[in-house]
């Protein structure tokens, strides 16, 4: 089975939404970020909403099968990847 790839907190912390695909599970990641102060995130405050579908269209084209909000840590992030492997 192939990995699947997860960028670091940093980018989601930056406000980048991710996109990406293992077989034919899609995916696409949306951070909510909370800020401490103008230039520090509040990790703990913050948070990943994860939604997956299959097939081989994009995201808009796509119905979305289900979706679910992971914490913005370590171990959020690591319970994101267990989901997706669990939707493959």
């Amino acid at each position: 089975m192939a990995e699947i790839y997860i960028p670091t907190l940093h980018t989601f912390a930056m406000n980048n939404v991710f996109t990406g695909s293992c077989g034919d599970l899609r995916f696409k990641i949306t951070p909510k970020v909370t800020k401490k102060n103008s230039k520090e995130v509040d990790f703990e405050a913050s948070s990943m909403d994860v939604e997956i579908w299959h097939g081989l269209f994009c995201y808009e084209k796509s119905e979305i099968e289900d979706s679910k909000n992971f914490p913005m840590s370590d171990q959020g992030r690591s319970e994101l990847i267990a989901f997706l492997n669990q939707c493959i």
